[in-house]
């Protein structure tokens, strides 16, 4: 994979030199060749290192021991840790310090074009690579620091010693542990107020005339202020380029994916089959469904009819959680034939024959057999369903078209992908509700009033996960949760074990539950129009699957 049509200018010296230093400014792109399966690799795993840094700046103080010891812990897994000095030597196991300089450069820049593209991608990317970026500048030496500051020609303006000592009394009331001989040994740099908000915040520093006098400990702030000024601007130069990079049929698909891929643990049915019955579903529902399932199984109940959107995100969750084919075929049967068929299906030529063909059979077998108008009303929407709606249920299982065995989403597709319009239910209600409805359902789910404020508060900082995450700890008698919630399924699995003491799910006697021969033979007109509605999003699950199996 070449990140350049420009002749590769990197020799091995010049890269050791570019990686010489632990801490990157990342001004220069990655010029060299490397493979997809190395490209595929090195951005998943940033990935993870930046969702892991999101999740840590909520649950504890930013730099505090707690946070710096989970970062340094899962940095290390991911091989993303520094040291404070460059060792060339290869170590017993694993890359050494200056493959892993090279693999945090190149990721960073191939996670530039997969988060350049909206502006709710953009903030995210700024921010989580600004923590780490501040969590990386303040590890480093003083010595480190300055040679930082000198690489990268980051020289700011001191103040001179005739208008410190004038200020004098000024900087040592106003900066934080600060005696009057250290002010006297401190430089000071004098920079407009708005590069340093976070510190007039906090009033650590003399505010005056517009501007600030910031010592030179807390330099960190304006090197960050600059770092995330050239990362926005970086950003929008990238997005666009994208045009050119799409025409790439290798990249466009693994860029236009990655922004919400899916890098946790695979929650597939092939574990799970049978542990879960028809009869409990109800229950389950309230007890260990997250919010998103939970509402659109109301839903379903109310209306006993879900759109397309609806049917695959509640669908493969139902899946994941235990529900075998047969059993799926019967739920979505039970339920929808006391509804009404989507009117793209009754209304399309092939469906209206379809349609008159089912209710002539059903007449058919009503004066051969005999049997009431009910029975007879019951057959043909059986046959409807079986007609429209069986085999995108047996194409969720795999057993249709491409065979391929679909998984339950996450929450990032759920986030970030397919949001509902009116009529639709599905989608993450903690991203795309009405913050008052949402509260009016909140209080209907018995939530007090101060987790519901705690719930809002998270949401209007876009932490639609941790909003969802509180919902579960408020629900459960949790006082903290001790996972990541990333998944629905996730979510299931964990309130299972919080209701049955910290176990496993048991396994529960299945009601017998009659073989549904018709389901699994819809005529053969109804599968080949099905499957070329079906193509596109089989392309795409498949993408999902192939990033979700990393």
């Amino acid at each position: 994979m070449q990140f350049s049509s420009r002749t590769k200018k990197f020799t091995t010296n010049s890269q050791t030199e570019l990686y010489s230093h632990p801490l990157l400014f990342y001004v220069q792109p990655p010029l060299e060749n490397i493979s997809l399966m190395e490209f595929e690799t090195f951005a998943v795993e940033r990935l993870k290192l930046l969702k892991t840094i999101e999740n840590l700046g909520v649950s504890y103080v930013k730099l505090s021991d707690q946070y710096i010891k989970k970062l340094e812990a899962e940095s290390k897994a991911l091989n993303f840790l520094y040291r404070p000095e460059a060792d060339d030597r290869k170590p017993l196991s694993g890359p050494t310090e200056q493959e892993k300089r090279r693999k945090d450069h190149i990721s960073h820049f191939i996670l530039r074009l997969a988060y350049c593209q909206t502006e709710d991608l953009r903030r995210w990317f700024i921010q989580q690579e600004v923590d780490l970026f501040r969590y990386r500048f303040n590890d480093l030496y003083p010595k480190q620091k300055l040679e930082f500051l000198h690489r990268n020609n980051l020289q700011y303006d001191t103040i001179s010693v005739e208008e410190k000592k004038a200020l004098h009394d000024k900087l040592v009331n106003s900066s934080y542990a600060f005696s009057g001989i250290t002010v006297e040994d401190q430089d000071f740099y004098k920079v407009p107020f708005q590069d340093a908000l976070d510190l007039v915040r906090l009033r650590k520093v003399y505010l005056k005339a517009g501007y600030v006098y910031i010592p030179h400990q807390e330099i960190v702030t304006i090197v960050l202020n600059d770092f995330r000024t050239r990362l926005s601007k970086a950003l929008a130069l990238t997005a666009r380029s994208l045009p050119a990079v799409h025409s790439d049929e290798r990249l466009q698909p693994l860029l236009n994916h990655l922004s919400h891929a899916y890098v946790g643990q695979d929650y597939s049915n092939q574990k799970n089959v049978g542990k879960i019955s028809l009869e409990q579903i109800d229950s389950l529902s309230g007890k260990s469904f997250p919010l998103c399932m939970r509402q659109i199984h109301q839903s379903l109940r109310e209306n006993h009819h879900l759109r397309h959107g609806g049917r695959m995100q509640y669908g493969l969750f139902l899946k994941g959680i235990g529900l075998s084919l047969e059993q799926a075929l019967q739920f979505w049967r039970s339920e929808f034939i006391k509804g009404k068929v989507d009117a793209d299906k009754s209304g399309s030529a092939l469906g209206g024959v379809l349609h008159e063909a089912g209710s002539l059979v059903c007449d058919w077998h009503r004066e051969k057999m005999g049997g009431s108008d009910a029975e007879r009303e019951a057959c043909r929407r059986k046959g409807d369903f079986d007609k429209a709606y069986a085999y995108s249920v047996r194409h969720m299982f795999g057993k249709e078209g491409k065979r391929t065995d679909y998984t339950p989403y996450s929450c990032m597709k759920v986030i970030l992908s397919n949001a509902p319009s009116q009529g639709d239910h599905h989608g993450c209600p903690f991203r795309h509700s009405n913050p008052e409805l949402l509260k009016q359902k909140l209080q209907v789910y018995k939530v007090s009033p101060s987790g519901i404020i705690q719930i809002l508060e998270l949401i209007k900082g876009m932490h639609y996960q941790l909003a969802c995450q509180k919902y579960f700890e408020l629900t459960h008698n949790v006082e903290e949760a001790s996972f990541s919630l990333n998944h629905p399924n996730q979510y299931f699995i964990e309130s299972q074990k919080v209701l049955a003491g910290g176990r496993d799910i048991k396994r529960e006697t299945d009601a017998p539950q009659k073989p549904q021969e018709n389901s699994t033979k819809a005529p053969s007109a109804a599968p080949e129009a099905a499957a070329n509605t079906q193509d596109v999003a089989e392309m795409t699950e498949e993408l999902d699957s192939f990033f979700q199996d990393a």
